[in-house]
């Protein structure tokens, strides 16, 4: 039996989402056994959503977590996780939120990110009115140019900072997520220039104010690059799952897909070419075709799709029929987990339960 089949699937209806406990498992060890210390791996949760994911990442030792949402957040103060780093900059009604996540789990360290002093002050005025300091890590834009402020403003950001009661500054993060070469002497030698921007900073500023600040950085295709420097946290995520994009992306990395989505043929259309109820809402539709690679049908081209159907294209179709299983390996997973409520856990080629993809909802309890 392959890896990804599932002896009782007709119990499954599709679309759904399934989670291959003992890969997941795989996967988190292998990203701490690359690691020198644990103290340097903060996953990124973004990509899970799952309290039960992150669950295994903390019995492996893992205590560092980064998330993208309030809700992310929450998750990981439900389950007792001991720091956790919002990677977004919180504004309007999420400083707020982020107030209560602090009050709410006292036992949770909560930071966040900052990129500008307008903000910053918001956020040391809700803090300070409720008798809270926020700790903050200034985001700083290494190349990726989506967000963050560059070295040279970062550096005038610090002294500002200094001067805000209800903020510390604690850190500094930099992602890198604009590297995505699969060769990996390019990618190492890009990521050494997008850290030593951050480095630079650092340095910059124990001088100037004698201050040593944490640096946060890497996404999954740069952890690597970074598992042999000093005193730096990586925050990989896709890793936990794992995907077809990143399989081929960066095959050198030790990771094995984890996570899938099944569809069904719903009709053949002709001898070419056949229908299946994997559509927009089932799985992450951003990217140019195919999004999902066929593991048990590797020839079928998905050359369409609409809101609930993806039709593809097979060399023979007289060799399916209506209801047959398709196991697909989706092209970005992060954007797939977040469109279902619960994944299948699959344990020994068998569906054993649910979980609960809690943090795909905005909000949870606050």
């Amino acid at each position: 039996m392959e890896w990804y089949s599932v002896s009782n699937i007709n119990t499954i209806d599709s679309p759904a989402l399934l989670v291959y406990k003992q890969r997941v498992q795989y996967n988190i060890q292998q990203a701490v056994g690359m690691i020198k210390h644990i103290d340097h791996l903060r996953p990124h949760v973004k990509t899970n959503k799952i309290a039960e994911v992150c669950q295994l990442m903390m019995d492996a030792g893992i205590y560092k977590f980064k998330c993208a949402t309030i809700a992310e957040a929450e998750m990981l103060g439900e389950i007792g996780a001991e720091d956790v780093l919002l990677a977004y900059q919180p504004v309007g009604p999420k400083i707020n939120r982020l107030a209560s996540l602090v009050k709410k789990y006292p036992n949770t360290h909560f930071a966040c990110l900052v990129d500008n002093l307008p903000n910053a002050q918001n956020i040391a005025e809700v803090f300070a009115a409720q008798g809270l300091t926020a700790d903050v890590y200034i985001d700083v834009n290494t190349g990726m140019d989506r967000s963050g402020i560059k070295p040279a403003g970062a550096f005038e950001l610090v002294g500002n900072l200094q001067k805000l009661f209800g903020v510390r500054l604690v850190g500094l993060h930099g992602y890198d997520g604009h590297i995505r070469d699969s060769h990996v002497g390019d990618r190492q030698h890009k990521s050494d220039t997008a850290f030593g921007r951050l480095e630079a900073l650092q340095q910059q500023i124990a001088i100037a104010y004698d201050k040593q600040l944490t640096l946060v950085t890497s996404g999954s295709i740069t952890f690597p690059t970074h598992v042999q420097r000093q005193n730096i946290e990586c925050s990989p995520g896709t890793f936990v799952f794992w995907d077809w994009g990143y399989k081929n992306l960066a095959s050198d990395e030790p990771f094995e897909l984890a996570a899938l989505v099944i569809t069904r043929i719903i009709s053949i259309i002709d001898e070419k070419t056949i229908c299946t109820d994997l559509g927009h809402k089932s799985v992450a539709a951003e990217n140019p075709m195919p999004r999902v690679h066929f593991l048990n049908a590797p020839d079928a081209t998905p050359i369409s799709q609409s809101e609930e159907h993806l039709v593809a294209k097979v060399p023979d179709s007289s060799i399916y029929k209506v209801g047959d299983v398709l196991y697909g390996a989706p092209v970005h997973i992060c954007p797939t987990v977040a469109l279902y409520e619960r994944a299948i856990v699959i344990d020994n080629n068998e569906a054993v339960g649910e979980w609960k993809v809690v943090a795909r909802d905005r909000r949870i309890t606050i």
